[in-house]
């Protein structure tokens, strides 16, 4: 039994709105997957899952062909497995992307259960995920995290590292290791210190701190 297309048409249409809703919420925060990358997985799922069930009503002989349609759905969650490890970035101790490589995971099944006629489902989900995307972003930007950043600087001296620690250390980080690096030609010493901190104000006290400085010839700070 085939589906009749108006269904067919909306669920194509509803994946299409589920799937760009989403992806506008992602676009909003300047992420590389936006409207138009949800919007084309979601309806890619939609078609994938309609394209298994047609296939799996199709007038074949069962007793020499066997045909599973969640075969071809566990295809398309792979898919979007590579999808989503292409918009994580690793910097530093800083990871990106694993909301939005999440978020490409949940369209797709919302698309699934879309293209399967599982609108209650789909629907649900869809404002589950809307709900945690935009509220619970609000209540995480509160609480209070833990932060990391490498600090990396030169000196022309060694009599001087106990006190860039303190300085560190009263400014409200903690110092998780110490690298060191020498330049025997130049004379040159460089360090990279491995920080932990809560308060995003300690990053502003260190700076100007280092500004001081007069043995610190040149300093960086990633993470």
């Amino acid at each position: 039994m085939t589906t009749d297309p108006m269904e067919i048409f909306l669920r194509i249409i509803l994946g299409s709105i589920l799937g760009g809703a989403i992806g506008f919420e992602r676009q909003r925060h300047g992420r590389a997957a936006g409207v138009r990358t949800h919007l084309i997985v979601c309806l890619a799922s939609v078609l994938i899952m309609i394209v298994s069930y047609e296939y799996y009503h199709l007038p074949l002989d069962s007793s020499y062909i066997r045909i599973d349609p969640a075969r071809i759905a566990a295809g398309a969650i792979t898919g979007v497995g590579f999808l989503g490890a292409g918009v994580i970035i690793k910097s530093g101790f800083t990871i990106q992307g694993l909301t939005t490589a999440a978020c490409l995971w949940i369209v797709s099944a919302i698309g699934l259960s879309v293209g399967s006629g599982l609108y209650s489902p789909a629907i649900i989900t869809f404002f589950i995920t809307i709900i945690t995307l935009w509220g619970l972003r609000k209540i995480e930007d509160r609480l209070s995290r833990l932060r990391f950043k490498t600090i990396t600087f030169t000196t022309d001296s060694l009599d001087n590292e106990q006190e860039v620690i303190h300085i560190i250390k009263t400014s409200g980080a903690d110092i998780s290791n110490i690298d060191y690096e020498m330049d025997r030609d130049r004379n040159i010493y460089t360090y990279h210190l491995h920080i932990n901190f809560k308060d995003p104000e300690v990053i502003t006290k260190i700076r100007k701190a280092f500004a001081v400085l007069s043995y610190i010839k040149h300093y960086y700070m990633r993470g």
